[in-house]
């Protein structure tokens, strides 16, 4: 149980499957008897991963924002959403209780503005050396490409969404 030395993973793209990525690492970190934090930006759905609180002792999720956004601007809302976010992960890094912390859709916010990159790259300079950092998000900024240990981009190469099939319950959300 617990992570020997803990690394920052980033996952980036277009193609789909970058939060499912670090859901996938967090059950394999959880099954291993590890204690996980799941924290999400610009999410306010109750999206059918929350329930897996029910089922993990150890996996805590919270989300910081609510109907997304995308398409239109920003609102004062979604910016005052992001910040209390950050400050909350920035409270679950620091505090070393997590062996893995994920930031799902933190690049997302920064490529909106929602949050600025140096304020994110002072919370990951709280890293613990024994946690593992997930964060995801399309258009990862080159700050943290740089930072990351592992980087890996989700290309989309065909999606049913463009022929008009809609987001289905247990598979995007």
């Amino acid at each position: 149980m617990g992570i020997e030395k803990g690394y920052i993973q980033l996952y980036t793209g277009n193609g789909k499957g970058k939060t499912t990525a670090a859901l996938g690492i967090s059950l394999r970190s959880l099954c291993a008897g590890n204690k996980v934090f799941f924290g999400q930006f610009m999410k306010g759905k109750p999206y059918s991963e929350l329930k897996a609180m029910d089922y993990f002792k150890n996996f805590k999720m919270e989300q910081f924002g609510n109907v997304c956004f995308v398409g239109k601007e920003p609102t004062e809302c979604d910016f005052e959403d992001a910040k209390k976010g950050l400050a909350r992960m920035k409270q679950v890094l620091a505090s070393g209780e997590y062996d893995m912390v994920v930031f799902d859709e933190i690049n997302t916010a920064l490529f909106f503005h929602l949050v600025k990159i140096e304020e994110v790259m002072e919370v990951l300079d709280l890293k613990p050396e024994k946690t593992e950092v997930i964060l995801t998000g399309r258009y990862a900024p080159q700050e943290l490409i740089e930072r990351a240990d592992l980087v890996t981009e989700m290309r989309e190469i065909k999606h049913y969404y463009n022929t008009g099939i809609e987001a289905r319950e247990g598979i995007e959300y």
